[in-house]
């Protein structure tokens, strides 16, 4: 596998961008592998991704972001990422009580598909740790009260054990509590959620309950970002799956199942490929 730079920014649209930083790569012996961009004209935004070849790039990789950052930044106004392919990202799952998703993730995980370390797998519930133990992972648990009067101290040995587990970003396989304010800011645009509905209809509990009153014709499932709003962070991945007025509340959660499992997965992909440049509230999908 080659060891590639990935650079991902934002900034005014202006001309010239995409010739500076071509020929920054390319002067310093870098083999482009893969570019792609995009203007918003209502913001006049310019967003990309460029991805080169480190194999020969005269340029020291500890050295890269302190020249980007003197050539580029305060010229052209720029924030950016810079992120190298070699370096893989260490993923922590939170579950509950359900399992599907879980064994989705576990399974690309183990069969190769994704360039990514799982060291720890977080729960509220015991159910799963079978599921942890099949892929021995560790599984670590806390019980929550009812009233989740110890949410707090729950929440901060889990952000200890985060960070003493260097991770990277967090994926919510169906895991049924909130996420508190802190843990998203340990976190930003790094905690990737699914949820069980085409956002932003029918957010919060039961939403494949509140399709079936409403008889929609369509259910879907979304992948999103974590945010201090309910189900409300920039989307990355949706998709929908065809109903009838013969499917049943249980019906639709099993059809919905399968089409959670699919977005997840494909969201994960996508930020563990450095594809995703969110901006605001909504997000660029790079291919």
């Amino acid at each position: 596998m080659k060891s590639t730079a990935i650079l991902l920014l934002h900034c005014p649209d202006t001309m010239g961008i995409i010739t500076e930083l071509t020929r920054f790569i390319t002067d310093n012996r870098g083999n482009i592998v893969d570019i792609d961009q995009y203007v918003d004209h209502q913001e006049n935004m310019f967003f990309m991704r460029i991805e080169w070849d480190l194999s020969e790039f005269s340029i020291p990789r500890d050295k890269i972001q302190d020249i980007l950052t003197t050539l580029y930044a305060v010229r052209y106004q720029m924030t950016f990422d810079l992120y190298f392919s070699d370096e893989p990202q260490r993923m922590a799952i939170f579950v509950s009580k359900m399992s599907h998703c879980l064994y989705d993730l576990l399974a690309r995980y183990k069969a190769g598909e994704w360039n990514v370390q799982i060291p720890c797998i977080l729960s509220n519930h015991e159910d799963l740790r079978d599921v942890a133990e099949q892929f021995s992972i560790p599984y670590h648990v806390w019980n929550i009260d009812k009233d989740h009067g110890n949410m707090p101290q729950v929440e901060q040995e889990q952000r200890e054990l985060l960070a003493k587990e260097k991770i990277s970003f967090v994926v919510l396989a169906r895991y049924m509590q909130i996420i508190s304010q802190n843990l998203i800011d340990d976190y930003p645009n790094r905690i990737i959620n699914i949820h069980h509905s085409f956002l932003p209809a029918f957010v919060g509990a039961k939403p494949y309950h509140q399709a079936w009153e409403r008889g929609v014709k369509i259910i879907g499932a979304t992948s999103h970002y974590i945010t201090q709003d309910l189900d409300a962070g920039p989307i990355i991945e949706q998709d929908v799956v065809r109903i009838t007025h013969r499917d049943t509340p249980q019906s639709l959660v099993l059809k919905g199942r399968d089409l959670e499992k699919i977005v997840l997965a494909r969201a994960v992909t996508k930020h563990i490929e450095r594809k995703i440049l969110t901006y605001h509230n909504k997000t660029i999908i790079f291919n």
